[in-house]
């Protein structure tokens, strides 16, 4: 499949395919990078059906580790305003998303025109996830207000982004569907469910399926939800 390199603004870019008005903006996980397996067989499905997909490298991943540039969700929504003008041709524009990547993909693009979206172990209420974060770490929101940052177990939490989260709710109205799966720990069946109740969300779960999808058995059936759903 041909594939090229490319830097926007810095940005490390990578386009999956030939050139096509149909684009893919695919966003990766944590402590992932563009080229990630997800990813890689995202393109696969969806440039036979004539899609370019675009993937970069969020904040502290990838090629942008060590540099001072923080993954936080005014830097992530100000990275995809640079990408997306560089997209002004395309026609249709699809968002992946896997776990993290779903959140900023939604937060940055739900003031969009954005015609569908693809959700692999979407985080769908970032607020939770750090309120139960601080809670797995027996600790409270108002530790974080006093320390700024704390370094658990699981990751750095920053006020900052905490308020940032808390003050941006998501307010997603795009053609969604999602893959869950059913022994994801970071978001739960309650708040999956929840979230995908507008009739515009569509919620595949795939029992065996963990918040990280790598497996061969579920690799190949989020490989089968792809090539249904794109």
């Amino acid at each position: 499949m041909e594939k090229a390199k490319d830097m926007i603004e810095g940005i490390p870019i990578l386009r999956w395919g030939e050139t096509s008005d149909k684009i893919v903006l695919a966003f990766h996980g944590d402590q992932s990078h563009k080229e990630d397996t997800v990813i890689q067989l995202l393109a696969e499905a969806a440039v036979p059906k004539g899609y370019q997909v675009w993937s970069f490298d969020l904040p502290e991943h990838g090629e942008r580790k060590g540099q001072p540039y923080a993954l936080n969700p005014p830097n992530v929504v100000a990275d995809v305003e640079k990408i997306l003008f560089e997209h002004q041709q395309a026609q249709q524009i699809t968002l992946f998303g896997c776990s993290i990547g779903a959140y900023f993909a939604m937060l940055a693009g739900q003031a969009k025109n954005i015609q569908q979206s693809l959700f692999l172990s979407p985080i769908v209420d970032m607020r939770e996830l750090i309120e139960n974060i601080l809670d797995w770490s027996r600790l409270t929101p108002a530790d974080l207000r006093r320390e700024k940052r704390i370094k658990t177990p699981f990751n750095t939490l920053a006020w900052e982004y905490y308020c940032y989260v808390v003050e941006h709710p998501i307010q997603w109205t795009v053609s969604t569907k999602i893959l869950y799966g059913g022994k994801d720990q970071l978001t739960s069946r309650k708040t999956i469910e929840k979230f995908a109740r507008p009739s515009m969300i569509d919620l595949t779960i795939f029992a065996t399926g963990e918040h990280f999808f790598h497996t061969p058995t579920q690799l190949s059936f989020y490989q089968q939800w792809l090539t249904s759903n794109l």
